[in-house]
């Protein structure tokens, strides 16, 4: 059986948890607006065509941020044809996902949606095909309180207030040759950083996200952020990262090994950022915006480029609606131990997509709405990660795989709350076919009694390839007995290939 044992002590926080890791992303792409969050034909729409079954998902799942309205969407938007009266609104090609945009939903619809969720709007800018003064012009529209051209057409249009979006993409992942609008390191860079300029006397409070690159297999990967940032790095606030990631040849241990990956990638942009501060004799740090991150199996997907005559242009296609598994939802939960255990510098970070686009959330037209496997972890991140991120000390058997060596069997990641005096412990056993023995040292945070514990395991007739589509309750966290807390020592047996989150009952006197 493998082992592997973990010491939490409160002195050694790495930082505050940062509430903006946990966010998630909307593109017009597929059937995620339209049919997914948007569809007033449907028996459970509102008053503004929102559908309520995946605003009340949603609300369940509780995104702190989300990321709109793209993504590769964005890099040939007209913010403008999604404002004003829907059946004056114009219809469109959307050059990136080869569909018609009808621009039934945009900017006002999304700020109501995120207004009844209670998340926080994440605006990207189109710099793909148009620029600066676009990108001023959007932001005036939100922000700017009255008595000029655009925030006059906001109160025309219905909304008197500012919506007030800090968060804000200087477009998408323009390393890419398939995005609409790609250029060099150069170009984006100068283009970045005389927009965010421009944009900050509109509105001085903003934060600025620099693109970097689309992933880290990208030939241009470092030498992008390098270059990007230093044209831009006093303007901006945030560089990207995006990252997606599947099992290939049914090697299943080197896809759940590959949060090692991400690993590498956060902390390979970090001292990238962080050369260009020394080069540059700059004062603050640039944080990170892994505003892309998920499980997609890309080999079921037809790509990018263009596409043949004989391919319909249709309004919301059924894009990349992968059903996920046990597997896929242990793999995410190490994704989100990834962006915890860097959450010193990764400070803001988009699950992508919410629903149906690879979503932690499926919905049919007219019908249903459910949570996928992925969904789980996510969910209990969110409302348990509180308070610091522990430093956690972890030793573990460790395993090779064809693409990884020296990766730990069990991966895990800690909070601790002194405010309420609560800690929690979120691990992934890794392992297919065998159990692992874990021991936990609280004795460094008060630790006293486990006060829930859940896990999320194949059951009896499951296994590992098993989702949520015909039985959309078949993958769900179970109550887990299987530990016990003497003097301070926490020990559990997890199962194999297994997401289990604990929490504990913890105050560290003094």
């Amino acid at each position: 059986m493998p082992t592997a044992r973990l010491v939490l002590d409160s002195a050694f926080a790495l930082a505050p948890v940062p509430r903006r890791l946990f966010g998630s992303f909307v593109e017009h792409m597929g059937r995620c607006v339209y049919t997914g969050i948007f569809e007033p034909d449907h028996p459970a729409a509102d008053e503004d065509g929102l559908r309520t079954d995946v605003l009340e998902l949603t609300r369940e799942i509780g995104p702190t941020v989300v990321r709109y309205p793209g993504g590769n969407f964005v890099s040939n938007y007209r913010w403008e044809d999604g404002v004003g009266p829907r059946e004056e609104r114009p219809t469109r090609l959307d050059l990136a996902w080869h569909s018609v945009e009808t621009n039934q939903f945009g900017l006002h619809d999304f700020m109501t949606w995120a207004d009844r969720v209670g998340t926080e709007p994440m605006m990207a800018v189109n710099l793909g095909t148009r620029g600066l003064q676009e990108a001023c012009d959007l932001l005036e529209y939100t922000n700017h309180a009255g008595g000029t051209y655009w925030s006059d057409r906001r109160i025309a249009n219905g909304a008197a207030d500012p919506f007030d979006v800090k968060l804000w993409c200087l477009g998408n992942e323009m390393d890419g040759p398939w995005q609409v609008g790609h250029k060099t390191a150069a170009e984006y860079g100068r283009l970045a950083n005389e927009t965010g300029k421009a944009m900050r006397l509109i509105d001085g409070e903003i934060e600025l996200v620099a693109c970097g690159s689309s992933n880290s297999s990208m030939p241009t990967f470092g030498s992008w952020e390098s270059t990007v940032l230093e044209h831009c790095y006093d303007t901006v606030d945030y560089i990207s990262l995006h990252a997606y990631y599947e099992e290939y040849d049914d090697d299943a241990l080197s896809f759940l090994a590959s949060a090692v990956n991400m690993d590498r990638f956060i902390e390979s942009v970090v001292a990238t950022a962080d050369a260009v501060r020394a080069r540059g004799r700059h004062s603050k740090k640039i944080n990170l915006s892994f505003d892309e991150w998920n499980v997609w199996y890309m080999r079921r997907f037809g790509g990018d480029g263009p596409k043949s005559s004989s391919v319909e242009w249709k309004p919301q296609p059924r894009l990349i609606e992968d059903e996920y598994t046990i597997t896929d939802a242990v793999v995410v939960g190490t994704f989100l131990n990834s962006l915890l255990r860097h959450g010193d510098r990764v400070t803001v970070a988009c699950q992508a997509q919410l629903v149906n686009v690879i979503g932690l959330l499926r919905s049919e037209p007219g019908g249903e709405a459910w949570k996928q496997t992925i969904a789980y972890p996510f969910e209990q991140m969110v409302r348990l990660a509180r308070g610091q991120i522990l430093q956690v000390v972890a030793t573990s058997d460790l395993f090779d795989s064809d693409s990884y060596t020296d990766v730990p069997v069990v991966d895990a990641t800690a909070t601790y709350d002194a405010e309420t005096g609560r800690a929690a412990v979120f691990v992934a056993n890794r392992s297919l076919t065998e159990s692992a023995s874990l021991e936990v040292d609280l004795r460094g945070i008060g630790g006293t009694a486990v006060r829930a514990a859940s896990t999320l395991h194949a059951r009896d007739g499951q296994d590992r390839h098993t989702t949520n589509l015909e039985r959309h309750d078949a993958v769900t966290p179970v109550r887990f007995d299987d530990h016990a807390v003497t003097e301070g020592l926490l020990t559990a047996t997890l199962p194999a290939l297994s997401w289990t989150v604990f929490e504990l009952d913890a105050r560290r006197e003094g």
